[in-house]
């Protein structure tokens, strides 16, 4: 009887060895059309790289602080909630990317609420905010906070945990959208369509020669503020591409600037430059590529007021403002502007 009961208290230690909570994530996955050899799992305060076989899957295990982290390939990215414990396998086709996130597995409901989160913010964003007034922008951001909460209301089974930091980070979110738009509404009416434009001098061409603004005077000029390590900065390439390729030999300018800093490229200037100009080969970006030298704090970046990026301006070839906040490559609406122009 001894031997039995001394073998029964063993087979109930195992037991609770096992079921003991694990201390990482597993996380796994297969990307289609994929043509990196790696991806990143990063979040403010963590990074780690793990490598993508040829046939695009990939798997490791991650010990980490609870939380959301964002899902990067280099020129996508999309948010997930990690949880010690979780075992989490992903699925999503690089060429549609957004809409075939698809997460399975151990406690990967939270995940899949986040991806779906964010098409349903790109419903919200899709209207052109910073042309509406100061009471339009408000009544706008209202009735936004009232469907975002609605939705985040709506989810089922959502760790209690992710759905408080939601409703927490909703409030920080609009008032920044508010501060963002807002100030381009301001940049409009202090900067009026036909007041001269702000200018800068002799900034450094990915040749090594210099462009200044008064070099472009006679043609129209349509300036992209951008970075390297901007997302949506670089989902906006293939669209510009197409323009200058659309207006190539018309009476217009292309100019990318970066804004490539220190402060983005750990703490240093040569890495932030290096980066730039290895991004604009690799990518084989056209169009005049110029590097502000002074990142954020350049002036011409300081006078047009830019805080978030990315940023496009329109001017028109006697070097006045026809608009500070002009529509992007991948509006429409830019190409109604340059038409009227030339």
């Amino acid at each position: 009887m001894k031997k039995t009961i001394t073998l029964a208290a063993l087979a109930l230690l195992v037991a609770c060895q096992e079921e003991a909570p694990k201390d990482f994530v597993t996380f796994s996955g297969k990307i289609t059309n994929n043509t990196a050899d790696s991806i990143k799992v990063v979040n403010r305060n963590y990074s780690k790289t793990i490598a993508v076989a040829k046939d695009g899957t990939f798997k490791d295990t991650l010990k980490i602080a609870d939380g959301v982290y964002y899902f990067d390939t280099g020129d996508e990215a999309t948010p997930l909630y990690l949880k010690n414990g979780f075992e989490i396998d992903m699925a999503v086709d690089i060429k549609e990317f957004d809409e075939t996130v698809v997460y399975t597995g151990n406690g990967s409901q939270n995940s899949t609420y986040l991806a779906s989160k964010t098409l349903f913010e790109e419903t919200l964003f899709e209207e052109d905010f910073g042309s509406l007034n100061m009471a339009e922008l408000e009544a706008k951001i209202g009735d936004m906070t009232t469907e975002m909460t609605g939705f985040i209301d709506s989810q089922k089974g959502i760790d209690p945990d992710l759905i408080t930091n939601e409703k927490e980070n909703l409030t920080g979110m609009m008032e920044s959208f508010k501060s963002y738009y807002g100030e381009m509404i301001a940049l409009r009416v202090d900067m009026p369509k036909g007041s001269p434009s702000p200018t800068f001098e002799d900034f450094e061409n990915i040749d090594g020669s210099k462009t200044s603004l008064a070099d472009l005077k006679g043609q129209n000029v349509y300036i992209d503020i951008w970075a390297t390590w901007c997302a949506p900065c670089k989902a906006e390439i293939p669209a510009l591409k197409q323009l200058e390729k659309d207006y190539h030999g018309k009476d217009i300018a292309f100019v990318s600037m970066s804004i490539d800093d220190d402060r983005s490229h750990g703490g240093s200037w040569d890495k932030a430059k290096e980066d730039w100009q290895a991004m604009v080969k690799d990518m084989e970006l056209g169009g005049i590529q110029i590097y502000a030298p002074k990142g954020w704090k350049t002036k011409f970046v300081e006078d047009y007021r830019i805080k978030g990026i990315p940023r496009f301006i329109l001017i028109d070839k006697d070097g006045n403002i026809v608009d500070p906040s002009a529509p992007r490559p991948s509006d429409d609406g830019i190409r109604a502007a340059i038409d009227a122009l030339i």
